[in-house]
């Protein structure tokens, strides 16, 4: 039998390697930016063309490479960053694989051109398909320039797989964001059609995050610090009414290097427990020192994911920092137990002599003589008033029946949801405002009333996303809405996701009742809101919101444009629990809801109402 075991061409090697390595144009902006940053670069530039099909560009100013390691950097398994077996489990930098220049050239056109500070002239090397051009001196400024051209050419099956031009761009900034976040210290810019779309100059983290996200950001901002032998911790978290929807805003970096760790996410989120709703995650930004030798980053190609040698003691000292910066600065409330607080109001005399403290006895007191006159007042029971109880509710008033028309509300179905099980009731009287009794709040969450066959509860915040959804619905189908100008416009800057975003549903929320116009460098003017908008209302917060709901129904189910926006709008202005309302408002808030189409789930499908029989309650005292 002859054999059948040879050795794979290196361009077929390099091709597999790039099918770890080089996942999408995200993936090559990831690996250039990290390369600049150990170069000791300090002002980088990105350039992107066609979410990174055409041409993928990183700039920088460090230290450059000489003719020979710049030709040896396109080898398999040539590094600069470790010598021997030991140097894997002592690393501070970002790439060391050996494999990224090699698994890009091998699925790109890449144009190199790159001098030292002591070399007059600079290299030139052309490589496609890692099969190598051009070599030759050149003029350019100290530093590197790599230029990355008609990425995939060579697999149009994995070019094929790429996403649209906004969900690639959007992968792109995530690229770019987290290595700005881990390195304020270096200027960055970033171009895409050459439009300059973010440029943050050299600084702190605070300033990093005010610069890509917006100086709205300041007030929200909770730093976090802690100093242990096991691990550092530095950084900052948001404050908890600024919870999203998503996991968008949780960085956290270890030695510098971005990773996704579900485990310390958990422990991030528990020291905001019971400050945000279960269904929110905080944001968060954080950086941790540890030891490399406690660490191993060697995991995984894209190097995202960490082993740690101790995980349970980081993920308790994680979540104490958390709650302790959210303590200090008043956001979580703290007890301390092992204070004595007896003596937090006592005053010494120094002018009065000091006495022994002395007991005073009734030797007289029997506990079992019945009293008479004043001091029978001392039994509490007699202090009550059985009699006159209902002066205890002086707006209650007698209920007055009268006669209606039964009002039969009757389930239906709903695409997006299973079969449902019909809810048959019957509406005996009519709620009236000015009856005190009609209707109760509980918890500031539900809305109770009595109906002929038993109680009804409606959850405020489920019903009003219903009534809402159905109105924009109705909005966005007859272009017919009602908006309000502002008397000052107000800024708001988003991140790169929300700007594609925006601009991709810009029509649709002006149907809405928003006018925004672009301000340049990722920066919108809001010139009118929707009519319905209170004028306390944060404005900036609600389009966030917008935003963020619009995202997480994209990636939960895939809805129609206007369901998706209706859904977000409702969403995001649907009056809260804890909010307490009027009378008038849970009647009009009930009127309005039995009045939809479909009163008896919200547009996710879940329910806004239930109905508690007469013979349930009775269950109750069995």
């Amino acid at each position: 039998m002859s054999d059948i075991i040879k050795l794979l061409p290196d361009s077929v090697a390099n091709q597999i390697a790039a099918g770890e390595v080089v996942q999408r144009p995200a993936s090559v902006v990831k690996e250039l930016l990290e390369n600049s940053i150990d170069a000791g670069a300090s002002d980088i530039k990105l350039i992107a063309k066609d979410a990174g099909r055409t041409l993928i560009q990183v700039t920088d100013n460090g230290k450059g490479m000489s003719e020979n390691d710049a030709r040896m950097s396109f080898e398999r398994h040539a590094t600069s960053k470790i010598k021997a077996a030991q140097d894997l489990f002592a690393l501070r930098t970002m790439g060391f694989r050996g494999e990224a220049l090699a698994s890009i050239a091998s699925v790109a056109r890449v144009e190199l051109k790159t001098r030292t500070l002591d070399n007059p002239l600079a290299t030139e090397i052309i490589i496609e398909g890692s099969r190598l051009e051009t070599q030759q001196p050149c003029q350019a400024p100290v530093g590197t320039t790599i230029a990355v051209k008609n990425l995939f050419f060579n697999t149009p099956a994995r070019r094929n797989f790429l996403k649209s031009d906004n969900a690639e761009k959007t992968h792109i900034f995530n690229e770019f964001l987290r290595v700005a976040l881990a390195n304020p210290h270096v200027a960055f810019s970033y171009y895409h059609n050459n439009q300059l779309t973010t440029q943050s100059a050299a600084g702190n983290l605070g300033s990093r995050i005010l610069n890509l996200y917006g100086n709205h950001y300041k007030p929200r901002l909770i730093p976090v610090e802690e100093e242990t032998q096991v691990v550092s911790i530095q950084g900052y978290v948001l404050k908890p009414e600024f919870a999203k929807k998503s996991k968008s805003e949780q960085f956290i970096f270890v030695n510098n290097r971005y990773i996704r760790s579900p485990y310390l996410n958990h422990a991030i989120e528990s020291g905001f427990e019971e400050l945000i709703p279960a269904n929110a995650y905080p944001s968060f930004f954080l950086f941790l020192e540890i030891d490399p030798a406690q660490i191993d980053v060697n995991v995984h190609p894209t190097k995202t994911e960490i082993k740690f040698q101790d995980e349970k003691t980081i993920y308790q000292i994680i979540k104490s920092a958390v709650k302790r910066s959210l303590g200090k600065f008043n956001i979580a409330p703290t007890l301390d137990f092992e204070r004595e607080t007896s003596f937090d109001n006592f005053r010494f005399d120094k002018s009065k002599p000091v006495t022994i403290p002395t007991i005073d006895v009734n030797p007289d007191f029997n506990p079992f003589k019945k009293e008479s006159g004043p001091s029978a007042g001392k039994n509490l029971t007699r202090r009550t008033n059985p009699e006159n109880w209902e002066k205890l509710f002086p707006d209650a008033k007698p209920a007055h029946r009268e006669d209606s028309q039964e009002r039969v509300w009757q389930s239906e179905q709903q695409n997006t949801r299973p079969a449902q099980t019909t809810i048959s009731a019957s509406w005996d009287e009519k709620p009236i405002a000015s009856e005190g009794k009609k209707f109760m709040q509980l918890q500031g969450k539900y809305i109770l009333t009595t109906i002929k066959s038993g109680l009804l509860i409606i959850d405020q915040q489920r019903a009003h996303e219903r009534i809402l959804f159905e109105k924009h619905m109705k909005y966005l189908t007859n272009r017919k809405v009602h908006s309000q100008t502002l008397l000052f416009p107000e800024q708001v800057k988003l991140i790169e996701g929300d700007v594609l975003l925006l601009n991709e549903i810009k029509d649709e929320i002006s149907m809405l009742g928003f006018d925004i116009s672009s301000f340049g460098n990722n920066s919108f003017m809001i010139n009118a809101v929707p009519g319905e908008l209170s004028d306390n209302e944060n404005i900036t917060k609600v389009l966030e919101s917008i935003l963020e709901n619009f995202k997480k129904n994209s990636v939960e189910v895939k809805l129609d444009t206007h369901v998706n926006l209706a859904r977000a709008m409702a969403r995001s202005l649907a009056v809260k629990h804890g909010k307490a309302l009027t009378l008038e408002e849970m009647n009009a808030l009930t009127d309005d809801l039995f009045s939809c189409e479909l009163p008896y789930q919200t547009p996710s499908g879940k329910p806004t109402l239930t109905i508690l029989s007469m013979d349930d309650v009775g269950d109750k005292f069995k």
